[in-house]
């Protein structure tokens, strides 16, 4: 069977788009939550405890969240469905939700008890009442990131019946809930109770997005039931799966962890300043990068056919899904690059967040586009290996960037400045930076590995010339906007100096005749149209 006659492998465009507006539409609340967020607390003491805190229970959900499961439940389930395997197929959901939950029960009591050490070790350079509001908010933000897996565990049975939009929307009720404690409470009380009772909204937050998710999915998944049966084979193709992703993951979430410890090391205002920037950071990993390799995961787990046929589904899908992640992507990167301070300006300047936090989330955004491209693409040659059923091998290159971030995010942030003669709070970018050329190596070594799988893949040098080549003419442009311009309202700057970049960068598109260009052309007049 070819690609072109199979039902299964069409339609990943069009899933990726409803992903991308998923997370658009939670970015757009998220972004929303962060300028109120910054409004109230700003880059101050209060704010460096909150995210600290923040970072603990949510390493929790990262371990076993969407990613874990993405990649060892998708693949068996999706591929149960594809072969009309509904009943077991089900079963094997309602054991691995049994399980999900009992575990999620044991971790978060642990958690909770072990909340003083935890602290120690992600944030050694709080002290008194900074330590002690950090310690508190991370005993009340565990039991909503047990939720939060169990809503993952949600989006992987509506992912692999090609439900994309509400999973990936679902985070808006979170953020809402964010948003409206902090605009009821913010009024009346300090900067620390308030942030105590900003954890408290989270986890009101984490539980209605998880039963926003569990109508549907009882509807898809009939005769669902609780019961960890671990007899099952789809079961144990899960655990087996699992294992080597949740150590990656594990890896990846030990290096951010790192990272949260060195920024605390680091003068006040930098742990802030760097969520700030993640939080941008991961805008376009998730709309371009994630949302590509989410919808591509289910399409290629189902691809029947001998080797050959597989192999070339797989090189056919992959190549359009790194066109699509690099038209993007290479805009977003240079964006960071020359606007990082239109940007973080444009979301976050407001009340206690002026235009020198500005500048400083600026810098490790920056530091966060060297490996922008890297990072996102390789989140879809790895869904590739899942979709294989190999999670081992993306095991051993996440190994090697873990390591290599580690290393360079020390000596970047600690002694570099020093070096190069500027003050110890801009060693921060130093870590988004080191995160990147260490993203660039995992790439290398993902794409290596799959080719000796399925055959070459990857983007023509000639293309990627062309996106940078459109990207710095319209860079070029918005930074003399950005000049001629000056200080005005960040808002309006943004829209002046990004709307021209953004509108040359199109426009180059369409006269180099970049083929992705017609997809959004595309969308836009179906838009005009209704």
């Amino acid at each position: 069977m070819s690609k072109e006659s199979d039902p299964k492998m069409k339609g990943a465009g069009r899933f990726a788009a409803l992903v991308a507006a998923g997370i658009l539409l939670s970015r757009i609340f998220g972004l929303i939550r962060d300028r109120v967020f910054a409004h109230y607390f700003g880059s101050g003491d209060a704010a460096d405890a909150f995210k600290a805190a923040f970072r603990i229970p949510n390493f929790l959900q990262n371990l076993f969240g969407e990613g874990v499961l993405s990649a060892s439940f998708i693949p068996v389930y999706a591929g149960l469905i594809a072969r009309g395997k509904e009943e077991e197929a089900n079963r094997v959901a309602g054991s691995i939700a049994a399980l999900l939950a009992l575990l999620m029960a044991v971790l978060v009591l642990a958690g909770i008890a072990a909340t003083p050490l935890l602290v120690a070790a992600i944030a050694p350079g709080f002290e008194g009442d900074k330590r002690d509001a950090t310690v508190t908010m991370v005993r009340i933000l565990f039991p909503g990131a047990g939720l939060l897996v169990m809503s993952a565990w949600c989006l992987g049975i509506l992912n692999s019946h090609r439900k994309f939009l509400l999973p990936y929307a679902a985070p808006v009720i979170w953020n809402t809930a964010l948003i409206v404690t902090m605009a009821f409470f913010g009024g009346s009380h300090g900067e620390y109770p308030l942030a105590v009772i900003l954890a408290w909204g989270s986890v009101a937050g984490s539980a209605l997005q998880l039963l926003i998710q569990l109508p549907p999915v009882l509807r898809l998944a009939r005769g669902l039931r609780l019961f960890p049966d671990i007899s099952l084979s789809g079961v144990k193709t899960v655990a087996v799966n699992f294992v080597p992703v949740f150590v990656s993951r594990g890896g990846v979430q030990v290096s951010a962890f790192i990272d949260e410890l060195l920024a605390s090391l680091l003068p006040t205002g930098a742990v802030a300043a760097f969520s700030y920037a993640q939080t941008l950071y991961v805008l376009p990993v998730s709309l371009f990068g994630m949302s590509v390799s989410a919808a591509e995961l289910p399409v290629m787990s189902s691809a029947i056919g001998g080797a050959d046929e597989v192999a070339a589904q797989f090189r056919a899908r992959l190549d359009s899904g790194l066109r699509r992640i690099a038209f993007f992507i290479v805009p977003s990167a240079a964006a960071f690059l020359a606007f990082g301070d239109i940007i973080a300006g444009a979301i976050y300047r407001t009340g206690k967040f002026g235009r020198a936090d500005a500048v400083y989330v600026w810098a490790i955004l920056a530091g966060s586009a060297v490996g922008l491209l890297a990072s996102t693409q390789g989140r879809l040659y790895s869904s590739a290996f899942y979709a294989l059923k190999d999670t081992r091998t993306p095991l051993h290159y996440a190994i090697v960037r873990v390591v290599l971030t580690t290393v360079l995010g020390y000596v970047c942030s600690q002694h570099l400045p020093a070096l190069v003669g500027i003050e110890l709070r801009w060693g921060v970018a130093g870590l988004t930076a080191s995160a990147g050329i260490a993203a660039w190596i995992e790439f290398s070594l993902l794409r290596r590995g799959l080719a000796r799988r399925i055959g070459r893949t990857g983007l023509r040098p000639k293309y990627l010339l062309m996106l940078w080549g459109a990207a710095g003419l319209g860079a070029a442009a918005g930074w003399g906007a950005k000049i001629a311009i000056g200080d005005i309202h960040p808002i309006v700057a943004a829209f002046l100096v990004l709307g021209l970049f953004g509108g040359i960068y199109l426009a180059c598109a369409m006269l180099m005749k970049i083929p992705e260009i017609r997809g959004v052309t595309a969308r836009l007049g179906r838009f005009i149209k209704k």
